[in-house]
Protein backbone atom coordinates (compact mmCIF):
# COMPACT_ATOMS: atom_id res chain seq x y z
CA UNK A 1 0.00 0.00 0.00
CA UNK A 2 1.46 3.34 -0.94
CA UNK A 3 0.92 6.59 1.12
CA UNK A 4 1.97 9.77 0.51
CA UNK A 5 3.75 11.59 2.92
CA UNK A 6 3.08 15.60 2.18
CA UNK A 7 6.61 17.00 3.71
CA UNK A 8 6.48 20.47 5.64
CA UNK A 9 9.74 21.99 4.93
CA UNK A 10 9.51 24.05 8.27
CA UNK A 11 9.31 22.23 11.45
CA UNK A 12 5.72 23.85 11.55
CA UNK A 13 3.56 23.39 14.76
CA UNK A 14 0.11 22.52 15.26
CA UNK A 15 -1.97 21.84 18.65
CA UNK A 16 -4.82 19.77 19.74
CA UNK A 17 -6.15 20.57 23.29
CA UNK A 18 -8.80 18.38 24.59
CA UNK A 19 -10.77 20.02 27.51
CA UNK A 20 -14.06 18.62 29.60
CA UNK A 21 -17.31 20.23 30.42
CA UNK A 22 -18.25 20.73 33.97
CA UNK A 23 -20.82 22.17 35.86
CA UNK A 24 -20.08 25.12 37.45
CA UNK A 25 -22.19 24.12 40.71
CA UNK A 26 -21.86 20.27 40.73
CA UNK A 27 -18.21 20.20 39.01
CA UNK A 28 -19.59 17.12 37.30
CA UNK A 29 -19.27 16.25 33.70
CA UNK A 30 -22.21 18.31 31.38
CA UNK A 31 -23.27 16.28 27.75
CA UNK A 32 -23.16 20.06 26.47
CA UNK A 33 -20.51 20.63 23.80
CA UNK A 34 -23.73 21.32 20.85
CA UNK A 35 -24.66 24.16 22.75
CA UNK A 36 -21.21 25.39 24.00
CA UNK A 37 -21.08 25.04 20.01
CA UNK A 38 -23.99 26.67 18.52
CA UNK A 39 -22.42 30.04 20.95
CA UNK A 40 -18.38 29.57 20.48
CA UNK A 41 -18.85 29.09 16.60
CA UNK A 42 -21.02 32.39 15.70
CA UNK A 43 -18.39 34.31 17.49
CA UNK A 44 -15.72 32.81 16.48
CA UNK A 45 -13.06 34.39 13.55
CA UNK A 46 -12.03 30.72 11.96
CA UNK A 47 -14.96 28.12 13.57
CA UNK A 48 -12.57 25.53 12.52
CA UNK A 49 -10.60 26.00 15.86
CA UNK A 50 -13.15 24.09 17.45
CA UNK A 51 -13.80 20.93 17.50
CA UNK A 52 -15.95 18.24 18.58
CA UNK A 53 -14.80 14.97 20.25
CA UNK A 54 -16.08 11.20 21.12
CA UNK A 55 -17.93 12.34 24.17
CA UNK A 56 -20.50 15.49 24.37
CA UNK A 57 -18.89 16.68 27.50
CA UNK A 58 -15.52 17.16 25.37
CA UNK A 59 -14.47 20.18 23.21
CA UNK A 60 -11.07 19.81 21.31
CA UNK A 61 -9.41 23.54 20.57
CA UNK A 62 -7.13 23.52 17.80
CA UNK A 63 -4.38 25.47 16.20
CA UNK A 64 -3.55 26.55 12.90
CA UNK A 65 0.01 25.84 11.38
CA UNK A 66 2.03 27.83 13.34
CA UNK A 67 5.55 28.64 13.10
CA UNK A 68 6.67 28.65 16.57
CA UNK A 69 5.56 28.21 19.96
CA UNK A 70 4.56 31.22 20.88
CA UNK A 71 2.40 31.77 18.00
CA UNK A 72 0.63 28.48 18.80
CA UNK A 73 -0.14 29.85 22.26
CA UNK A 74 -1.40 33.11 21.14
CA UNK A 75 -3.96 30.86 18.67
CA UNK A 76 -5.10 28.62 21.19
CA UNK A 77 -5.51 31.73 23.40
CA UNK A 78 -7.67 33.67 20.66
CA UNK A 79 -10.00 30.92 20.78
CA UNK A 80 -10.35 30.19 24.39
CA UNK A 81 -11.33 33.76 24.88
CA UNK A 82 -14.59 32.94 22.89
CA UNK A 83 -14.95 29.60 24.11
CA UNK A 84 -14.87 30.16 27.69
CA UNK A 85 -17.24 32.86 27.97
CA UNK A 86 -19.39 31.39 25.50
CA UNK A 87 -19.19 28.48 28.51
CA UNK A 88 -19.95 30.92 30.80
CA UNK A 89 -23.67 31.88 29.43
CA UNK A 90 -24.28 27.87 29.76
CA UNK A 91 -22.85 27.48 33.19
CA UNK A 92 -20.38 25.55 32.09
CA UNK A 93 -16.48 25.09 32.87
CA UNK A 94 -13.12 24.12 31.23
CA UNK A 95 -11.35 21.40 32.82
CA UNK A 96 -8.27 20.10 31.86
CA UNK A 97 -7.11 16.90 33.03
CA UNK A 98 -6.49 13.05 31.73
CA UNK A 99 -9.15 12.27 33.56
CA UNK A 100 -12.05 13.49 35.64
CA UNK A 101 -11.24 12.60 39.66
CA UNK A 102 -15.62 11.70 39.93
CA UNK A 103 -17.45 11.39 36.93
CA UNK A 104 -19.37 8.25 35.81
CA UNK A 105 -18.83 6.89 32.61
CA UNK A 106 -22.19 5.34 32.38
CA UNK A 107 -24.01 9.47 32.56
CA UNK A 108 -21.63 10.29 29.78
CA UNK A 109 -23.21 10.45 25.52
CA UNK A 110 -21.65 9.30 22.18
CA UNK A 111 -21.42 12.62 19.44
CA UNK A 112 -23.25 11.87 16.71
CA UNK A 113 -21.31 9.58 14.20
CA UNK A 114 -21.14 6.59 12.49
CA UNK A 115 -17.32 6.81 13.53
CA UNK A 116 -17.96 7.01 16.88
CA UNK A 117 -20.48 4.43 16.80
CA UNK A 118 -18.84 1.85 15.40
CA UNK A 119 -15.65 2.54 17.43
CA UNK A 120 -18.07 1.90 20.87
CA UNK A 121 -19.58 -1.17 18.99
CA UNK A 122 -16.31 -2.61 18.49
CA UNK A 123 -14.57 -1.44 21.40
CA UNK A 124 -17.40 -2.67 23.92
CA UNK A 125 -16.93 -2.09 27.67
CA UNK A 126 -13.20 -0.34 26.75
CA UNK A 127 -14.44 1.94 24.65
CA UNK A 128 -16.91 3.31 26.76
CA UNK A 129 -14.57 3.91 29.78
CA UNK A 130 -12.78 6.20 27.27
CA UNK A 131 -13.19 9.29 30.09
CA UNK A 132 -9.73 11.15 29.12
CA UNK A 133 -8.07 13.49 27.93
CA UNK A 134 -4.92 14.57 25.90
CA UNK A 135 -3.22 17.15 24.35
CA UNK A 136 -1.23 16.09 20.87
CA UNK A 137 1.33 18.01 19.45
CA UNK A 138 2.48 18.03 16.07
CA UNK A 139 6.00 19.25 13.96
CA UNK A 140 6.57 19.55 10.49
CA UNK A 141 8.96 16.82 9.22
CA UNK A 142 10.83 17.83 6.18
CA UNK A 143 11.34 14.09 4.50
CA UNK A 144 9.12 10.91 4.68
CA UNK A 145 12.19 8.54 5.12
CA UNK A 146 13.38 9.96 8.43
CA UNK A 147 9.77 10.10 9.76
CA UNK A 148 10.10 7.00 10.98
CA UNK A 149 13.38 6.26 12.49
CA UNK A 150 13.16 9.71 14.31
CA UNK A 151 9.51 8.07 15.75
CA UNK A 152 11.44 5.09 17.24
CA UNK A 153 14.46 7.46 18.91
CA UNK A 154 11.38 9.72 20.45
CA UNK A 155 9.91 6.93 22.24
CA UNK A 156 13.25 7.54 24.69
CA UNK A 157 11.47 10.58 25.30
CA UNK A 158 7.96 8.91 26.30
CA UNK A 159 8.44 9.12 29.23
CA UNK A 160 9.80 12.83 30.23
CA UNK A 161 6.36 13.76 28.24
CA UNK A 162 4.23 11.54 30.54
CA UNK A 163 5.49 12.53 33.79
CA UNK A 164 5.43 16.24 32.72
CA UNK A 165 1.85 16.09 32.14
CA UNK A 166 0.09 13.62 33.84
CA UNK A 167 -2.99 14.93 35.16
CA UNK A 168 -5.02 11.93 36.04
CA UNK A 169 -4.08 9.98 39.80
CA UNK A 170 -7.75 9.92 40.64
CA UNK A 171 -10.66 7.93 38.58
CA UNK A 172 -13.86 7.28 39.33
CA UNK A 173 -13.48 8.83 42.91
CA UNK A 174 -10.42 6.59 44.13
CA UNK A 175 -7.08 7.69 44.35
CA UNK A 176 -5.39 4.82 41.60
CA UNK A 177 -1.65 5.66 43.07
CA UNK A 178 -0.48 6.26 39.37
CA UNK A 179 0.23 10.02 38.02
CA UNK A 180 -1.30 9.08 34.47
CA UNK A 181 -4.02 6.84 34.86
CA UNK A 182 -5.07 7.84 31.19
CA UNK A 183 -1.94 6.70 30.07
CA UNK A 184 -2.56 3.23 31.30
CA UNK A 185 -5.98 2.82 29.81
CA UNK A 186 -6.44 4.10 26.36
CA UNK A 187 -3.85 1.52 25.75
CA UNK A 188 -6.91 -0.74 25.97
CA UNK A 189 -8.11 0.15 22.70
CA UNK A 190 -6.80 -2.14 20.22
CA UNK A 191 -4.97 0.44 17.65
CA UNK A 192 -4.19 2.84 20.95
CA UNK A 193 -0.48 2.64 22.75
CA UNK A 194 2.74 2.25 22.12
CA UNK A 195 4.18 2.10 18.22
CA UNK A 196 6.02 -0.63 16.07
CA UNK A 197 9.62 0.79 15.86
CA UNK A 198 9.39 0.07 11.89
CA UNK A 199 12.85 0.79 10.47
CA UNK A 200 11.68 2.28 6.73
CA UNK A 201 8.35 3.94 5.68
CA UNK A 202 7.69 0.80 3.31
CA UNK A 203 7.34 -1.44 6.35
CA UNK A 204 4.81 1.30 8.12
CA UNK A 205 3.24 1.15 4.77
CA UNK A 206 3.16 -2.51 4.59
CA UNK A 207 1.85 -2.92 8.23
CA UNK A 208 -1.36 -0.19 7.56
CA UNK A 209 -1.83 -2.50 4.45
CA UNK A 210 -2.33 -5.43 6.83
CA UNK A 211 -4.48 -3.50 9.34
CA UNK A 212 -6.74 -2.45 6.43
CA UNK A 213 -6.96 -5.93 4.81
CA UNK A 214 -7.94 -7.73 7.99
CA UNK A 215 -10.54 -5.05 8.90
CA UNK A 216 -8.48 -3.74 12.11
CA UNK A 217 -9.22 -0.56 10.68
CA UNK A 218 -11.11 1.28 7.86
CA UNK A 219 -8.54 4.16 7.44
CA UNK A 220 -5.22 5.34 8.52
CA UNK A 221 -6.33 7.69 11.11
CA UNK A 222 -7.65 4.91 13.43
CA UNK A 223 -4.06 3.71 14.03
CA UNK A 224 -4.05 5.79 17.79
CA UNK A 225 -0.73 5.38 18.76
CA UNK A 226 0.85 7.44 21.14
CA UNK A 227 3.55 8.78 18.77
CA UNK A 228 2.03 8.50 14.84
CA UNK A 229 2.87 9.71 11.50
CA UNK A 230 0.06 12.08 9.93
CA UNK A 231 0.98 12.04 6.38
CA UNK A 232 -1.66 14.20 5.13
CA UNK A 233 -0.78 16.92 7.58
CA UNK A 234 3.04 16.19 6.77
CA UNK A 235 4.28 15.85 10.39
CA UNK A 236 4.82 13.94 13.37
CA UNK A 237 1.96 13.60 16.12
CA UNK A 238 2.80 13.89 19.77
CA UNK A 239 -0.42 12.08 21.47
CA UNK A 240 1.32 10.78 24.72
CA UNK A 241 0.37 14.42 26.75
CA UNK A 242 -2.18 13.89 29.45
CA UNK A 243 -4.82 16.75 29.31
CA UNK A 244 -2.98 20.36 30.91
CA UNK A 245 -5.08 22.95 32.74
CA UNK A 246 -2.36 25.81 31.99
CA UNK A 247 -0.87 27.63 29.08
CA UNK A 248 2.78 27.77 31.26
CA UNK A 249 2.74 23.53 31.41
CA UNK A 250 1.04 23.74 27.75
CA UNK A 251 4.01 25.71 26.22
CA UNK A 252 6.60 23.72 27.89
CA UNK A 253 5.47 20.53 26.55
CA UNK A 254 5.10 21.87 22.76
CA UNK A 255 8.62 23.81 23.14
CA UNK A 256 10.45 20.05 24.53
CA UNK A 257 8.17 18.32 21.51
CA UNK A 258 9.25 20.51 18.51
CA UNK A 259 12.99 20.69 20.07
CA UNK A 260 13.41 16.91 20.44
CA UNK A 261 11.53 15.80 16.90
CA UNK A 262 13.93 18.94 15.43
CA UNK A 263 17.44 17.85 16.90
CA UNK A 264 16.79 14.24 15.87
CA UNK A 265 16.02 14.90 12.57
CA UNK A 266 18.95 17.19 12.21
CA UNK A 267 21.31 14.39 13.17
CA UNK A 268 19.83 12.02 11.57
CA UNK A 269 20.03 14.14 8.49
CA UNK A 270 23.31 14.85 8.83
CA UNK A 271 24.54 11.15 8.64
CA UNK A 272 24.04 10.41 12.66
CA UNK A 273 22.71 6.86 13.16
CA UNK A 274 19.90 7.40 15.95
CA UNK A 275 20.23 5.44 19.17
CA UNK A 276 16.86 3.49 19.88
CA UNK A 277 16.12 1.38 23.25
CA UNK A 278 15.12 -1.65 22.70
CA UNK A 279 10.40 -1.95 22.84
CA UNK A 280 10.74 -3.68 26.03
CA UNK A 281 12.48 -0.84 27.65
CA UNK A 282 10.47 1.85 26.14
CA UNK A 283 7.43 -0.72 27.60
CA UNK A 284 8.48 0.01 30.72
CA UNK A 285 9.44 3.33 31.15
CA UNK A 286 5.82 4.26 29.78
CA UNK A 287 4.76 2.23 32.99
CA UNK A 288 7.23 3.58 35.24
CA UNK A 289 6.61 7.02 34.35
CA UNK A 290 2.24 6.57 33.92
CA UNK A 291 2.63 5.15 37.82
CA UNK A 292 5.39 7.78 39.65
CA UNK A 293 5.39 10.49 37.52
CA UNK A 294 8.32 13.29 37.84
CA UNK A 295 9.81 10.84 40.61
CA UNK A 296 10.20 7.71 38.00
CA UNK A 297 13.53 6.61 37.83
CA UNK A 298 13.65 5.77 33.94
CA UNK A 299 16.00 3.42 31.65
CA UNK A 300 18.15 6.20 29.57
CA UNK A 301 19.85 3.38 26.72
CA UNK A 302 20.11 -0.31 25.51
CA UNK A 303 22.87 -0.73 28.09
CA UNK A 304 20.15 -0.15 30.61
CA UNK A 305 21.46 2.75 32.40
CA UNK A 306 18.80 4.37 34.38
CA UNK A 307 18.27 7.98 35.57
CA UNK A 308 16.39 10.09 38.18
CA UNK A 309 13.89 11.64 36.01
CA UNK A 310 14.36 14.95 37.10
CA UNK A 311 18.04 14.55 36.64
CA UNK A 312 17.56 13.43 32.94
CA UNK A 313 15.04 16.26 32.27
CA UNK A 314 17.74 19.10 33.25
CA UNK A 315 20.48 16.92 31.20
CA UNK A 316 17.67 17.20 28.43
CA UNK A 317 17.02 20.89 28.39
CA UNK A 318 20.24 21.85 28.38
CA UNK A 319 21.41 19.75 25.75
CA UNK A 320 18.19 20.88 23.61
CA UNK A 321 19.05 24.69 24.77
CA UNK A 322 20.86 25.63 20.92
CA UNK A 323 17.79 23.63 19.52
CA UNK A 324 15.50 25.96 21.15
CA UNK A 325 17.42 29.13 20.64
CA UNK A 326 17.14 28.39 16.62
CA UNK A 327 13.40 27.84 17.06
CA UNK A 328 12.69 31.06 18.94
CA UNK A 329 11.70 28.95 22.19
CA UNK A 330 13.94 29.26 24.75
CA UNK A 331 12.13 30.90 27.36
CA UNK A 332 9.49 27.85 26.94
CA UNK A 333 11.58 24.96 26.91
CA UNK A 334 13.12 26.13 29.78
CA UNK A 335 10.18 26.49 31.47
CA UNK A 336 9.89 22.32 31.50
CA UNK A 337 11.85 22.45 34.62
CA UNK A 338 9.24 24.58 36.28
CA UNK A 339 6.94 21.92 36.24
CA UNK A 340 8.59 19.53 38.54
CA UNK A 341 9.43 22.50 40.69
CA UNK A 342 6.05 23.54 41.23
CA UNK A 343 4.40 20.34 41.20
CA UNK A 344 3.11 18.50 37.82
CA UNK A 345 -0.50 18.57 37.50
CA UNK A 346 -0.59 15.16 39.33
CA UNK A 347 0.74 16.29 42.70
CA UNK A 348 -1.31 19.88 42.31
CA UNK A 349 -4.16 17.61 42.07
CA UNK A 350 -3.31 15.19 45.34
CA UNK A 351 -2.50 17.85 47.19
CA UNK A 352 -6.31 19.64 47.20
CA UNK A 353 -7.36 16.28 47.83
CA UNK A 354 -5.04 16.08 51.04
CA UNK A 355 -6.03 19.46 52.46
CA UNK A 356 -9.44 19.16 52.45
CA UNK A 357 -9.85 15.40 53.02
CA UNK A 358 -10.81 14.46 49.70
CA UNK A 359 -13.34 16.48 48.30
CA UNK A 360 -13.26 15.82 44.84
CA UNK A 361 -15.06 18.47 43.74
CA UNK A 362 -12.49 20.99 45.37
CA UNK A 363 -9.77 19.09 43.32
CA UNK A 364 -12.02 19.93 40.12
CA UNK A 365 -12.33 23.41 41.44
CA UNK A 366 -8.63 23.83 41.28
CA UNK A 367 -8.20 22.50 37.71
CA UNK A 368 -10.79 24.85 36.42
CA UNK A 369 -9.77 27.74 38.57
CA UNK A 370 -5.65 27.40 36.86
CA UNK A 371 -6.93 28.00 33.44
CA UNK A 372 -9.18 30.72 34.02
CA UNK A 373 -6.65 32.34 35.87
CA UNK A 374 -4.26 32.76 33.12
CA UNK A 375 -7.68 33.86 30.62
CA UNK A 376 -8.17 36.59 33.41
Amino acid sequence: MRIDFHASPEPTLGVEWELALVDRRTRDLRNEAAHLFARAKARLPDPSRLHKELLKNTVEVVTGVCASVDEAMADLRRTLEVVVPAGDELDLDLFGAGTHPFASWTGQQLTEGHRYEELINRTQWWGRQMLIWGVHVHVGMPARDRVMPVLSALLTYHPHLQALSASSPIWAGVDTGYASNRALMFQQLPTAGLPFQFPSWGEFESFVGDQLTTGVIDELSEVRWDVRPAPHLGTLENRICDGVSTFADLAALVALTQCLVVDLDSRLAGGESLPVLPPWHVQENKWRAARYGVEAIIIRDASCDEALMTDDLAALVARLEPVAARLGCSGELASVLDIPARGASYQRQRAVAAETGGDLVAVVESVVAELRSELG
